[in-house]
C-alpha cells in the first residue's frame, strides 16, 4: 500500500448526493437501461521529501448521459456510456488554489495506464530499461515525484479503453472517432469538475501521443462549449497534424524530411556516428532536413547524377543505412522499414516507440519487423501492475478486461476531416487566441519513432499566432523515446519539469 498505509474502501447508495466520491455501485435490482456510477473510494498517504501527503483515490466508471431531442420533443437525459477513471485529490486542500490535471494517453485505443503508472500517479511500476528489464512479476512502488505534489489528478480512459464501455444496448462505435471522442472526454471533465466543486480551481489537460491531438482539440472544445478555460495544456510526444508523419496516404515528402533527425539520433544511439556528440549529429540532420532535403525531394527525376549521389551519401551517413539502401528507396526512408533495416546485419529490430530498445528479428529478410520490441518490453509490467493495483490497493473489482491497448476502436473515424489533412493546430490556435493565459508545455523524445520531435517542432513553428501567444509555449527535450519516463533520468527530470510548469501556470500558490 502507498507508504505502508492501509486503504479503506467506501461504497454508498446511489441515492446520496452525486459527487464522485459518494455515488457507488448499483444494487442487484438496478435496471440495465438505467445504470448508475460505479465508484470506489480509498484513502492513502504518500511521502514527498519531508511532506506526507494524505489523499483520496476514487476509481471506477461514471455514466455519461445525453439530452435526447426527437421531433421537437425532449426525451430526457439518457445514459449512453460508462467511462472509467481514477482521481486523486489531496485531503484538506483549498480547492480554489489547488490545481487539477486531467490526463489520458492516445492510440487511438490506449488507456491512461501509461501516464498513470509511469509518470504522473502516486504509485508507479518498476519495469526496468534497455538492457536491464525487470522479470515478472515486476513491482509497484511509491512515486515521490508524482504530479500529485502540486496538482490533483484525474486519469481518463476513453470509450472502449480501460473499463470504459457503452451502456448495455448502446453502440460504442459512435464514440470511435475524432469528434465524439472529444465530446465524451470533455463531458466527463465537466461532470467531475461540477460534482467536486472545482470550477474555480486552476485546470490542466495532459495528453500523450494521439492524446496530444485530442488534448489540443479538447482545450478549444472545453473553452468554447462550456466556458471552461484552462491554465495549461501538456503535450507529451506531440502529433497535432497527422500529415507531418504520413508516409503513404498522399506520397507525402514532408514526413520523410521531418523524420530524418530522429533517424540520425537513433543511428547515433546505436553507434553509427562514432565519437560525435548527439547534439552535433542532430544539428547537422536538422539543418539538412529543413533546407536541402526538401529541395532534393522536390526535384524528383530532375536531380542531376551528382546531386543525387550527394544526397544519397548524406542521407546514408546521417541515418546509418547503406548508400545502396537509400538509393533503392529513392531517397525516401519510411519509418517501419527503417527500424527493420538499421540493425539487420545483427538480425535485430529497433523499437518504434523507443528506438533505444532492440529485439531479435523474426525474419532476417523481412521488409517490416513483426513487432515493436519497445512495446513488447513494457506491456507486461504495466498490465501486471494495474491489475494488482486497481483491486488490491484501490479496492475496485471488475470482471471486465482492462483494455490497455484496445483494438475495438478501429476503424477510427476522421469523417470531420473529409477531404483535408487531419490537423488540429487551428484548434490550438483558436484556444490560445481565446484564452491569453493558456500556457502550453511540449515534451519531445529524441528516440521517439512514433511522433518524431522535429515533426512536432515543425507544426508548432507554423502556428499562426501573435508573438505574445507564442511566448506561452515552452519546450522540453529528453534522450528517451515516446514514453520518455521509461528512461529513469528522463522520468526524474520530466517530473520536475511538469511540476514547475503547473506551479508557474496556475496563477496562484499551490
Amino acid at each position: 500500500m502507498s507508504d505502508g498505509s492501509e486503504p479503506t474502501a467506501e461504497k454508498a447508495s446511489a441515492a446520496t448526493e452525486p459527487t464522485d466520491v459518494e455515488v457507488k455501485v448499483a444494487g442487484a435490482g438496478a435496471k440495465a437501461a438505467d445504470p448508475v456510477d460505479d465508484l470506489v473510494t480509498t484513502h492513502h498517504t504518500l511521502k514527498v521529501g519531508r511532506r506526507r501527503l494524505r489523499y483520496t483515490a476514487t476509481t471506477g466508471r461514471v455514466v455519461l448521459r445525453e439530452e435526447e431531442h426527437k421531433d421537437g420533443t425532449f426525451g430526457g437525459h439518457q445514459a449512453r456510456a460508462e467511462l472509467s477513471m481514477t482521481s486523486y485529490v489531496l485531503d484538506d486542500a483549498d480547492a480554489r488554489t489547488r490545481p487539477v490535471t486531467f490526463a489520458f494517453n492516445g492510440g487511438p485505443g490506449s488507456s491512461s495506464v501509461w501516464l498513470h503508472l509511469g509518470l504522473l500517479g502516486p504509485r508507479r511500476v518498476v519495469s526496468g530499461d534497455v538492457g536491464a528489464l525487470e522479470p515478472p512479476p515486476y513491482d509497484l512502488v511509491d512515486n515521490p515525484e508524482s504530479l500529485l505534489a502540486v496538482s490533483d489528478l484525474v486519469f481518463i480512459d476513453p470509450m472502449s479503453t480501460g473499463y470504459s464501455r457503452a451502456v448495455e444496448g448502446g453502440k460504442p462505435g459512435e464514440y470511435h472517432g475524432y469528434q465524439k471522442d472529444i465530446e465524451s472526454v470533455a463531458d466527463l471533465i465537466r461532470l467531475w469538475t461540477s460534482r467536486n466543486g472545482r470550477w474555480m480551481s486552476p485546470k490542466f489537460v495532459a495528453g500523450e501521443s494521439y492524446g496530444t491531438l485530442r488534448g489540443a482539440a479538447l482545450a478549444e472544445h472545453l473553452q468554447s462549449r462550456y466556458g471552461m478555460y484552462l491554465n495549461g495544456l501538456i503535450l507529451i510526444s506531440s502529433v497535432l497534424d497527422l500529415s507531418s508523419v504520413d508516409f503513404e496516404n498522399q506520397r507525402n515528402d514532408r514526413a520523410h524530411a521531418l523524420y530524418l533527425p530522429t533517424y540520425a539520433a537513433v543511428a547515433h544511439f546505436h553507434g553509427k556516428h562514432g565519437r560525435r556528440s548527439l547534439r552535433s549529429v542532430l544539428d547537422e540532420a536538422e539543418a539538412y532536413a529543413v533546407r536541402d532535403y526538401p529541395w532534393v525531394l522536390s526535384r524528383g527525376n530532375r536531380l542531376t547524377t551528382g546531386e543525387r549521389a550527394e544526397a544519397v551519401s548524406t542521407l546514408a551517413r546521417l541515418s546509418g543505412l547503406t548508400e545502396d539502401y537509400v538509393d533503392r528507396a529513392d531517397l525516401r526512408i519510411e519509418h517501419w522499414r527503417y527500424f527493420t533495416e538499421l540493425l539487420r546485419d545483427e538480425r535485430l529490430s529497433v523499437g518504434r516507440l523507443d528506438a533505444r530498445f532492440t529485439g531479435p528479428a523474426a525474419a532476417a529478410i523481412a521488409e517490416n519487423m513483426d513487432a515493436d520490441p519497445s512495446h513488447d518490453a513494457i506491456t507486461g509490467p504495466y498490465a501486471a501492475a494495474w491489475n494488482h493495483y486497481v483491486r488490491d490497493e484501490l479496492g475496485y473489482g471488475s470482471d471486465l478486461h482492462y483494455e490497455q491497448i484496445s483494438r475495438l476502436v478501429h476503424p477510427w473515424s476522421f469523417k470531420d476531416f473529409e477531404g483535408r489533412p487531419i490537423d488540429v493546430s487551428p484548434k490550438l490556435e483558436r484556444a490560445m487566441r481565446q484564452n491569453p493565459h493558456l500556457k502550453v508545455h511540449v515534451a519531445y523524445g529524441y528516440y521517439d519513432g512514433a511522433t518524431p520531435h522535429f515533426a512536432a517542432e515543425d507544426v508548432v513553428a507554423h502556428l499562426q499566432l501573435p508573438a505574445d501567444r507564442l511566448a506561452n509555449i515552452e519546450h522540453a527535450y529528453y534522450e528517451a523515446g515516446h514514453m520518455m519516463y521509461v528512461h529513469e533520468p528522463s522520468r526524474l527530470r520530466q517530473s520536475q519539469d511538469l511540476s514547475e510548469f503547473v506551479v508557474r501556470s496556475s496563477g496562484r500558490a499551490t
